[in-house]
């Protein structure tokens, strides 16, 4: 019972997020021709900020990488196997890594879809600035490390205090020797 309630959070988390990523996706490839470009009307001023477009994507992350999708096929899988290892470990109480493992796998395996059922292509159609173009699935991964790394910062920082405030781990003070001791 405890492994299923552990293993629901990961999976219900990441199964929106892969659900989002499609569903977007799906909606990209199906009205703007790739390398189409589109913004709503009267949002013509914000074209220079915020756009969606159709964009493909054989690399990593934010188009890094361009041309292996072989390799970082075998390592979405690699990733989802070991964040489906990993999170049992995680204690109930770390609420951050565990989030931050679910946006992961969810990224992973959302991307992951999109190369296995779309000859190792990546529909990316996000594009702010000039940045590269990302999607919800690349979103998730940093938003994930993100969070990971906010849990970890906050994890010390507890940690640290609960140290500090336990008298048990104070070092004993070294004896003063004063004059009436020498006497």
């Amino acid at each position: 019972m405890k492994v299923t309630r552990n293993y629901s959070f990961l999976f219900i988390v990441s199964g929106i997020i892969i659900a989002l990523d499609q569903w977007t996706k799906h909606l990209v490839r199906s009205n703007i021709p790739s390398g189409g470009i589109w913004l709503p009307e009267n949002w013509e001023h914000l074209g220079e900020y915020f756009r969606i477009v159709h964009w493909h994507n054989t690399g990593a992350a934010f188009g890094i990488f361009q041309g292996i999708p072989q390799v970082f096929t075998i390592l979405a899988f690699f990733v989802a196997i070991a964040i489906i290892w990993f999170y049992r470990e995680i204690e109930e109480e770390d609420s951050f890594l565990r989030l931050a493992l679910a946006m992961q796998l969810g990224g992973a395996v959302g991307n992951l879809v999109d190369r296995l059922f779309f000859e190792g292509v990546v529909t990316d159609w996000i594009s702010v600035g000039n940045f590269a173009v990302f999607n919800v699935a690349d979103a998730s991964i940093s938003v994930g490390t993100a969070i990971m790394l906010l849990g970890i910062w906050i994890m010390e920082k507890r940690d640290r205090a609960q140290k500090e405030s336990d008298p048990e781990n104070e070092q004993e003070a070294e004896p003063r020797l004063g004059i009436e001791d020498s006497i």
